[in-house]
C-alpha cells in the first residue's frame, strides 16, 4: 500500500502456529466454491501490527480492531462492547463475548494490555510504538537513556476478562479514533507471539476475519482465508491473495489484463486510468495531504516572505490535471479536507497562484541568492511532480531551480532526519484515522512520527495542539487555533490534499473503503 511512504513491527514452533491456523476453520479450498480475490502489494517483510509499514491491508484483514470508523463519521463498535470516559483521561474499554484468536484462544483484556505492553517496551524497538505513546507510563518503557526498569505501563490495568482501563497523560477526546481499523499497534495479540515474535511474524494470527493459510514467505503470495468462527460481521469473500509486485505499472497493467483484481494506481497512470479502466478507476478521499517541505536550518528560508512566494509560484491546479488526472485538491489548510473542523482556506492568498505577486513578495524580501535543488525519493515516480515545481519556480521566480531524486528511499530519509538537504524537499503524511490531531501531532510535534517532515517545533503550538484534544467537543473546531499559529509562521508550502486511486477487473462489482482511503477488502462487492 503506496499511501504510506514514510513513512515508510511463542515459544510455540512455525509448525504449530501452521497447525493452529488449520484448526481454525478456513474457507473450503475447490475453486468452484471459493469467492476469491487477488490483491497488488508490496512485499511486507514485516507483518506483526506493532511493526509493519506497507502490510496495512494485510493487518486490516487478519486482525479486527476495536472500533471501526465508517466513512459517514460514524464509529461502530468491533472488538469492543464499549469505550466510555467521563473526563477523556481515563477510559475504560468493555470487549464482546466469544470473540478468539485464530488458533481458538480467547481475545480477553489481559490480550490488550500484554500487547499494547509489548509494542511499547523500547528494547523490542516496534516502529508503531509511538501510537501508543500517550498512555500513562510510556516513557517508563522509553527512558531517554539505559534500560527500562519496568515492562508494563502503569497507565494500563485489567478490571476482569473483558475490561481494562487506559490513563491517558492528559485529556483527550480523540481517543476511540485512535483504536479504530488503522492503527495497527492496537490490535491484540495471543499470548504465544510474545515469546517470540520471530515465529509470529511468519505465521501470525489475528482476531479479525481472514487467517493465514500458510507461512508466510518473502517475496510470496500471502493468501488469506475466511475466519469460520469471527464473532465480528462476516467478510463477503472466502479469500484474499496479495500478491507482492516490485513494479506498480506491470501490477495496473495486470489488472488490466484480468490477470489480478485490484491495484493502487501510480501515478505515471493517472491521466489514462480512467480511459482504461471507466467505472472501474476508484479515487477515494483519503487524509492524506503533501507539503513542500522547506530546509529551514537553512538561513536562505528564515525570511517568511521567501516561502510564501515559493508557495505562490506553484501552479498546483496545472499540476493536479497534467500529473494526477484531476483527483488530487489543492490544499488551502494544514490539514487534509477530510479531517472533521479542517479550516479549509485558512492559508487564503499564500495557497494561490499568483506569479506577479510571488516574484513581487520574493524581490521585496531582498531576492533569492544562488540555485535551488528540490530533493525526493528516487525510484516512486516523483520526478514529474518535483520537475514540474522545480520548472514552474525557474519561470516564475527566477531562481535557478532543479530537482534531484535519491538513491532510494533509504538514503532520502536519513538525509532528510540528519538535516542534510540544502533545498525545498518531499514531504507528505497519510494519516491513520481522519482527525487534525493525527496530521497536527505527526508534522507540529518533535518525535510525533515524521521527523523533519516540517522542520519546525513550537511549545506554543504544542500546547495548543494539548488544548484541541482536551476539547470534548469531537468536531475538530478546536484545532483551528493550531493551525492559526501555523499560518503566521508558514514553515512549508502545502501542496495537495490527496485521493488514493484503485482500479479493479471486471470481477469486482463496487470496491468499498472508508475514512483512512484504504479499500475494505472484507466488504468487497463481486460481480454475479
Amino acid at each position: 500500500m503506496n499511501k504510506r511512504l514514510l513513512a515508510a513491527a511463542a515459544a510455540v514452533a512455525v509448525t504449530t502456529l501452521a497447525l493452529s491456523a488449520c484448526s481454525a476453520g478456513t474457507a473450503p479450498k475447490g475453486d468452484d466454491a471459493v469467492d476469491e480475490i487477488r490483491v497488488a502489494a508490496t512485499d511486507p517483510q514485516l507483518i506483526i501490527p506493532g511493526r509493519q509499514s506497507v502490510a496495512y491491508d494485510v493487518n486490516m484483514a487478519v486482525w479486527a480492531p476495536l472500533a471501526f470508523l465508517n466513512s459517514d463519521g460514524s464509529l461502530d463498535y468491533v472488538q469492543a462492547e464499549s469505550i466510555e470516559s467521563d473526563d477523556a483521561v481515563t477510559w475504560t474499554i468493555t470487549l464482546r463475548e466469544g470473540w478468539t484468536f485464530q488458533d481458538g484462544t480467547p481475545v480477553t483484556a489481559q490480550s490488550y494490555v500484554d500487547s499494547w505492553n509489548a509494542v511499547s517496551y523500547g528494547p523490542n524497538a516496534f516502529e508503531n510504538s509511538g501510537q501508543l505513546a500517550n498512555i500513562v507510563g510510556y516513557a517508563d518503557l522509553n527512558p531517554a537513556e539505559g534500560e527500562p526498569s519496568t515492562t508494563e505501563m502503569s497507565g494500563l490495568a485489567v478490571v476482569d476478562d473483558r475490561t481494562f482501563t487506559v490513563e491517558l497523560t492528559g485529556p483527550d477526546s480523540q481517543f476511540p479514533l485512535q483504536v479504530t481499523q488503522a492503527q495497527t499497534a492496537m490490535f491484540p495479540m495471543p499470548a504465544s507471539a510474545l515469546t517470540d515474535f520471530d515465529a509470529y511474524n511468519a505465521h501470525p494470527i489475528g482476531n479479525g476475519p481472514f487467517a493465514f493459510a500458510e507461512d508466510y514467505v518473502e517475496n510470496e503470495p500471502i493468501v488469506l482465508e475466511a475466519y469460520d468462527d469471527y464473532q465480528g460481521e462476516k467478510p463477503t469473500i472466502d479469500r484474499i491473495t496479495f500478491v507482492p509486485y516490485t513494479d506498480s505499472e506491470t501490477a495496473y497493467t495486470d489488472v488490466l489484463a484480468g490477470n489480478l483484481d485490484v491495484a493502487g494506481v501510480p501515478a505515471s497512470k493517472l491521466t489514462q486510468a480512467a480511459g482504461d479502466f471507466g467505472d472501474r478507476l476508484y479515487s477515494f478521499e483519503a487524509p492524506g495531504i503533501s507539503f513542500l517541505g522547506l530546509p529551514l536550518w537553512n538561513d536562505a528560508y528564515d525570511d517568511i516572505r521567501v516561502r510564501q512566494a515559493i508557495s505562490m509560484a506553484i501552479d498546483r491546479e496545472a499540476i493536479i490535471d497534467v500529473i494526477y488526472g484531476g483527483t488530487y485538491d489543492a490544499a488551502t489548510a494544514w490539514t487534509p479536507a477530510i479531517e472533521p473542523g479542517t479550516p479549509t482556506g485558512i492559508c487564503g492568498e499564500y495557497c494561490e497562484y499568483d506569479p506577479e505577486a510571488a516574484k513581487a513578495l520574493l524581490d521585496e524580501a531582498g531576492g533569492f541568492d544562488g540555485s535551488l535543488e528540490i530533493y525526493f525519493p528516487g525510484g516512486g515516480g516523483l520526478d514529474p511532480l518535483y520537475e514540474a515545481i522545480a520548472n514552474q519556480l525557474r519561470q516564475n521566480l527566477g531562481i535557478e531551480a532543479t530537482a534531484k531524486p535519491s538513491a532510494d528511499w533509504a538514503e532520502f530519509l536519513q538525509n532528510r532526519n540528519d538535516e542534510n538537504i540544502d533545498g525545498p524537499f518531499f514531504s507528505r503524511w497519510g494519516a491513520l484515522y481522519p482527525s487534525q490531531q493525527a496530521t497536527l501531532r505527526v508534522f507540529f510535534i518533535e518525535g510525533g512520527g515524521c521527523t523533519n517532515c516540517i522542520p519546525w517545533y513550537s511549545d506554543e503550538v504544542a500546547d495548543a495542539i494539548a488544548a484541541a484534544d482536551a476539547d470534548l467537543s469531537t468536531d475538530g473546531s478546536a484545532y483551528a487555533e493550531v493551525q492559526k499559529l501555523i499560518q503566521a509562521e508558514f514553515p512549508a508550502v502545502p501542496l495537495f490534499f490527496e485521493k488514493y486511486s484503485y482500479v479493479t477487473s471486471e470481477k469486482v462489482a463496487d470496491l468499498v473503503t472508508s475514512p483512512v482511503g484504504n479499500p475494505t477488502y472484507r466488504s468487497i462487492v463481486l460481480d454475479d
